[in-house]
């Protein structure tokens, strides 16, 4: 797992042809917007956020956010667990993004 900065984090999704956008935000904070193309998976759904993270695909890269960074980054800790070698943690979340949303 890594940390990235917004810039970095940017950067390097633009960059990665095999990228996978995550949000771990719950429903009702997805209404309040999300980063273009992204997956929600909420975290806060304990067994049923594992078995979803189990069906993804090992050999993507993910980009994960939630609201400030913290939930993402615990996903990322269990993403690693599974197996799931490269996620990307956007450090300050949602509610710091500066980029585009939908």
């Amino acid at each position: 797992m890594a940390d990235l900065s917004q810039q970095d984090w940017e950067e390097q999704l633009e960059k990665d042809s095999n990228a996978v956008i995550l949000d771990v935000r719950t429903e009702e904070e997805v209404e309040e917007g999300i980063i273009p193309n992204s997956i929600n998976l909420d975290i806060y759904k304990g067994t049923e956020f594992v078995e979803e993270l189990k069906k993804l695909d090992k050999s993507k890269n993910y980009y994960v956010y939630c609201r400030s960074g913290n939930r993402s980054g615990q996903a990322c800790e269990i993403m690693n667990s599974l197996g799931i070698d490269n996620a990307f943690n956007l450090q300050g979340g949602f509610m710091n993004w500066e980029g585009e949303t939908a």
